[in-house]
């Protein structure tokens, strides 16, 4: 920052509180202005498009310096916030008609990515996450909390693995972390997912948020909890009653699944855009409330794994699904409810207006009818258990129908906000402003009929207050010692009368008056709301479970969906003509071709041939779809299904470079394969496809053939393995639990036809340069692609032609296509040991050998010869 050898005391206020947030861009009030100077200056003009200006102009070292509206500066702040930014408000906090020197102005709050509670940064179904992270002795804690809602949460991780996977599901923009954590995974969040990093701006003060913790044992969560807490306190600078109690969970307390499954699956955003829409949460999100949206991804993001709980909200949603009048009542209250939450929020927070109760106490009113409804519902669906949490809070409703507007202005301080009759004295002031302005009415009357002038009129201006105006033109007429001059206009005088000066004075007395007591009275109104928080979430979190339950009845009714059925033992997999639910709601019903699925006895693995383009991917997907979804509590789309209950979903689908982190597809394709291999269970499914492809022939092919040898013998978990290597079908010989299913394809008049139909059995050929016809290659690249195909293909049928005296090879040349043909006797007089190596080449059934096995076969042959 520029040195100047002497500073203004406004400038040497400004840097003293700079120094205090060296993160943060600092808004420094200055009259209706919000100032930022130095490198401040420099750098925000540039992201907001600003004039850069300069301070001192005179000087030797002009101080930049640019600035907004303190009225319009909300915008400008978000968009500095949405770009990862951090501010800090600097206000006056006295009054400059009473300040002795320099106004006193200290910073009110800081607002960061993971702080904001009202923006266009923030999504009404989406949560805004600030984590806090810190090594323990035995992993890694993590503390979350949003700050709109009041919901923090704590758990205990093993390693950075599990560390980056729930942050990436809590989808987060800021990370809280101490100055000696890892450099590694400050490294990776900051530049890999651009996340904003911070460090506790003070760590020698405390707060007063302990009591949140009363109920946990284990310092160490403790520890991060308070790395938390105290960020909050230090950076919000005001209460925080709405911050519910500390709930401790673990991640193996639910289905879990890895970033690379929440990316290939696309559960909550799309691979082509990044979007909601074409994903399992788009397809299930009916939701009538914020709160609803809400509840729906944190669901998506942890999806059961207790029976008891799935088939509980199971049974609401089949209670619904077979109540159809009341499921759209239940709809037409639930859009009446706005955002009790975030609602909840702002007002412990401070930052709720009038116009906000109203929407509280509107909402308040749909609960009775939400009770009705349910009662009607209560014979089935275990509807009890909301009943018994649906509070109507009638005292809150009631107090802001008797003190709020019904229409009341943005502003909090303007008047305008309390009802008639709600305090005497407010009633009293607003009587008096009424009589005065018509008081004025009455005057302006009576003056026009005195003075013959009939466009004379009585104004007002906040300069001037009230005055008689009349005309340049009509001045003659006027007795000039009827008035007192004012002011002189252009086109007209105005003037003044002791009497409208008195009165003048009890109206503005009144207004001011009134305006301070109806700010009062709103203030006081909300901290009687503010009580009632805890009861305000509690009831918050009970509609949106209900609105997330009708919204998985609703999708189940539309498409068509059937209750799933689980094992109560065994991991058998059974689904009767199953689909990909969001393709299935692209290409519609009627389009959409079903196929089974099949894991049932000893089948473990699935292992899957057929061409590009054949649904391959496809049908994995929808397998993995069918399972969240029906761990979520939703009905499936299927018209059977059973199924048990898994711990683990992994997925290694598609083909992606690391390039910020130095790997190649291949690395990511190993590495992501390493991580299902390294932590599955019986009780897990695994999706592989095209495993090996990344790398040469036949290392893939026995890369592939070990991996699933591996996870037959060793895992034991339910898989599906798609592939290329057709090589690999003849595992279903020597493996049990294996079966060969393929895609269906035919060739119709040399076109081929996908049938997108799961057969059993291998498919019997990869049919590449047909699906490369269909992608529209140039027709004579495809022949030659057809030409060399048939060379290979008679190379391979002749490799091993042998007669009873010698072994001979065809040697087919690929590229000149007139080269010779010739067979050549490549064997002359052979030796003891040569003719045995022969004679055990000859027996080798080439088409029933795995490629590994015949890797080690050639191993054997060629350690044979040379010791011969």
């Amino acid at each position: 920052m520029p040195q100047q050898t002497k500073h203004t005391p406004m400038m040497q206020q400004y840097l003293a509180i700079k120094k205090q947030y060296p993160h943060a861009y600092l808004f420094y009030r200055l009259g209706d202005f919000y100032e930022l100077f130095f490198q401040d200056a420099v750098e925000v003009s540039r992201l907001l498009e600003l004039t850069l200006t300069s301070r001192n102009k005179n000087a030797e070292e002009q101080i930049p310096m640019c600035g907004v509206p303190h009225h319009s500066a909300k915008g400008y702040i978000d968009n500095l916030i949405e770009m990862g930014y951090k501010v800090a408000i600097c206000e006056q906090v006295e009054d400059p008609k009473t300040a002795k020197g320099m106004v006193k102005r200290e910073v009110v709050q800081v607002i960061t990515p993971g702080t904001v509670m009202q923006s266009k940064t923030v999504d009404a179904k989406e949560n805004n996450y600030l984590v806090a992270i810190e090594s323990l002795p035995d992993g890694i804690g993590l503390a979350y909390a949003d700050l709109t809602t009041g919901e923090i949460k704590v758990t205990r991780l093993k390693d950075q693995e599990a560390l980056f996977n729930e942050i990436h599901s809590l989808n987060c923009k800021e990370v809280i972390v101490k100055p000696g954590e890892s450099l590694e995974i400050q490294e990776i969040l900051k530049s890999k997912w651009s996340i904003a990093l911070s460090h506790p701006l003070d760590t020698s003060l405390t707060h007063s948020l302990t009591h949140l913790m009363a109920s946990l044992n284990d310092e160490e969560i403790k520890s991060v909890l308070d790395l938390l807490l105290h960020y909050l306190s230090t950076t919000q600078m005001r209460s925080l009653d709405h911050l519910q109690e500390v709930e401790v969970y673990q991640t193996d307390h639910f289905l879990v699944y890895g970033q690379e499954a929440r990316r290939n699956l696309e559960l909550s955003k799309s691979l082509r855009d990044g979007s909601k829409k074409g994903t399992l949460l788009w397809l299930v999100d009916e939701s009538k409330t914020a709160m609803g949206g809400r509840m729906l991804r944190s669901w998506l993001e942890k999806p059961l794994i207790q029976k008891s709980k799935i088939n509980e909200r199971l049974d609401s949603v089949e209670s619904l699904i077979n109540h159809f009048f009341e499921r759209n009542d239940l709809q037409d209250v639930l859009k009446k409810i706005y955002d009790l939450e975030r609602l909840a929020g702002r007002t412990a927070f401070g930052s709720v207006n009038a116009r906000d109760l109203i929407q509280l106490k509107e909402s308040l009113k749909q609960i009775p009818h939400l009770i009705s409804i349910i009662e009607r519902l209560n014979s089935e669906g275990n509807w009890d258990r909301y009943i018994e949490k649906l509070d109507p809070i009638d005292d809150v409703r009631d107090l802001i129908e008797e003190a709020i507007e019904e229409e009341p202005p943005l502003s909090t301080t303007d008047g305008d906000i309390i009802k008639y009759g709600y305090h005497k004295q407010l009633d009293k002031y607003k009587e008096a402003m009424t009589d005065g302005k018509q008081w004025m009415a009455a005057l302006e009357q009576q003056e026009r009929e005195a003075t013959g002038i009939k466009n004379l009129k009585i104004g007002f201006n906040k300069v001037f207050g009230y005055y008689i105006e009349i005309s340049k033109a009509n001045i003659q007429r006027l007795d000039q010692n009827r008035y007192e001059r004012k002011q002189t206009l252009a086109n007209a005088e105005r003037y003044s009368t002791p009497e409208l000066k008195e009165k003048e004075a009890l109206i503005l007395e009144a207004e001011e008056k009134s305006k301070s007591l109806e700010y009062k009275l709103f203030t006081e109104v909300r901290n009687q709301v503010k009580l009632q928080i805890d009861r305000l979430q509690a009831l918050a979190k009970t509609v949106a479970e209900i609105d997330a339950v009708q919204s998985f009845a609703t999708v189940s009714e539309e498409y068509n969906y059937v209750r799933p059925q689980f094992s109560e033992e065994s991991q058998d997999v059974y689904i009767e003509k199953g689909r990909h639910p969001v393709v299935e709601k692209v290409m519609g019903q009627q389009s959409y071709v079903p196929n089974d699925v099949d894991l049932t006895g000893e089948t473990d693995v699935l292992l899957i041939t057929g061409p590009n383009m054949s649904g391959k991917s496809t049908f994995m997907r929808q397998l993995a779809l069918t399972i969240i979804m029906a761990q979520m509590g939703c009905f499936v789309p299927a018209h059977k299904a059973v199924l048990p209950i898994f711990d683990q979903l992994f997925t290694r689908i598609g083909a992606m470079d690391d390039l910020i982190g130095g790997q190649s597809t291949f690395m990511v394709e190993m590495t992501e394969t390493n991580q299902a291999l390294k932590h599955a269970t019986s009780k897990s499914l695994l999706l592989f496809d095209e495993i090996g492809r990344g790398t040469a022939t036949y290392d893939g092919m026995a890369l592939a053939e070990a991996i699933i040898e591996h996870v037959h013998d060793t895992i034991k978990a339910k898989t599906l393995f798609s592939t290329h290597y057709h090589e690999l079908t003849v595992l279903e010989e020597r493996l049990p639990g294996l079966k060969n299913v393929h895609v269906g394809a035919v060739e119709e008049e040399g076109n081929l036809v996908f049938l997108h139909q799961m057969l059993p059995g291998p498919a019997d050929k990869s049919y590449g340069v047909q699906v490369a016809k269909l992608a529209g290659l140039p027709h004579d690249l495809l022949e030659r692609a057809e030409h060399i195909l048939h060379e290979l293909e008679q190379k391979e049928e002749n490799l091993f032609e042998t007669d009873d005296s010698s072994v001979k090879e065809k040697k087919p040349s690929v590229v000149n296509e007139t080269s010779s043909m010739e067979q050549l006797n490549l064997f002359g007089e052979l030796s003891e040991k040569e003719y045995e190596a022969l004679e055990q080449l000859k027996s080798m059934n080439v088409m029933n050998t795995t490629p590994f096995e015949a890797l080690q076969l050639l191993n054997e042959l060629q350690t044979k010869l040379n010791k011969g």
